[in-house]
């Protein structure tokens, strides 16, 4: 098949790769038909997770069409649409059941989503179908389901936010796509405001069509000193931490209020936790890597309804044959989240 590579810092190519193959009788294999390159695909682009031994396939985003399954398989079949979820599960394991099905026993990782076809661990847990192929209009906001949006979603209800919250402000660290979903995640689980911090004017627009009531441009010490007028000098009753660096974790737990909880999803890199001002302060820390098939079929419905539309935050579009070309316009930030047709 062809695939999108990974070679070496900055180093995207197309190749051909052996076809994936099931290995065990729950897998599948998709037919890739739409993906995207997410932002934690620019760690590896840009050297920040170590070196590449040896060229690999790269994305974990896709949606598609069944092509084959294994013998233990009993609710998909070649020709049905699915949303691949990025972490792939069992569904069934006591941590499934609790509800974290990203530390499932039976974990797997959607590794050729930048391909013409990728291989499911998990097929039964994992997958959700939809009645009908749909228009390819919607590809964007599918696609979104697959990670962004499940994992933004995921900051806000690790913030606290939920069925239950009623009014309070939350504070979205992050402006790439997993912070404007998070965005949208807050306004819809019932912030009364929801603050953007947010450099990038393209993205400052998009955070507003998700529900953002205000938008704090500065960083650092400066953006700190706006949250915390705009909350009256209290803080924020709900943080979402949507990067991972060092900066945003400082950042999420300063413009927290007394005893609130920053919701953080951002992969860490170099990050030295303020553990002494948590302690002071009665903020917690809640999250990590998002249980995907959690929330997929609450999305997937908000989507379909149009309560939600998540693909705002696909600003390009290319052939998956120039996957290169969107990975040098994410890293040089003239994109927020770049789709790949087929």
């Amino acid at each position: 098949m062809r695939a999108t590579t990974i070679h070496g810092v900055g180093d995207i190519r197309l190749t051909e790769t052996p076809d994936p193959t099931l290995t065990k009788p729950t897998d599948a294999i998709i037919k890739v038909t739409a993906s995207c390159i997410c932002g934690s695909d620019l760690w590896n682009y840009r050297g920040a997770n170590g070196d590449i031994d040896e060229p690999r396939t790269i994305g974990h985003e896709c949606i598609g069409v069944v092509e084959e399954v294994g013998a233990d398989v009993r609710g998909f079949k070649p020709g049905d649409f699915v949303i691949v979820p990025f972490d792939h599960c069992d569904n069934t394991c006591p941590h499934c059941v609790a509800g974290v099905q990203s530390v499932c026993e039976n974990l797997g990782f959607t590794v050729s989503g930048q391909s013409e076809y990728a291989l499911v661990n998990q097929a039964d847990g994992s997958l959700v179908k939809l009645d009908a192929t749909p228009d390819p209009a919607m590809h964007p906001d599918l696609l979104a389901l697959t990670d962004v949006m499940a994992t933004g979603w995921h900051a806000a209800v690790m913030s606290g936010l939920g069925a239950d919250t009623k009014g309070g402000t939350a504070v979205v660290v992050g402006d790439g796509a997993v912070g404007l979903c998070g965005v949208l995640a807050a306004a819809q689980l019932g912030a009364e405001r929801v603050v953007a911090m947010s450099r990038h004017a393209s993205r400052q627009e998009i955070a507003t069509r998700f529900g953002a009531t205000d938008i704090v441009a500065a960083r650092g010490k400066e953006g700190e000193a706006a949250v915390r007028e705009i909350t009256g000098g209290v803080g924020a009753d709900y943080v979402l931490e949507c990067v991972g660096t060092d900066q945003s974790f400082k950042t999420a737990s300063k413009v927290a209020r007394p005893g609130a909880t920053v919701g953080f999803v951002g992969i860490p890199h170099d990050v030295n936790l303020p553990v002494n001002a948590l302690f002071r302060t009665n903020v917690g820390l809640k999250g990590g890597m998002a249980p995907v098939r959690r929330y997929l079929p609450d999305l997937l419905q908000l989507t379909l309804d149009g309560a939600i539309n998540p693909g705002l935050v696909f600003d390009r579009s290319l052939p998956f044959t120039e996957a290169a070309e969107g990975y040098r316009l994410m890293d040089e930030r003239l994109a927020t989240k770049v789709q790949l047709t087929y």
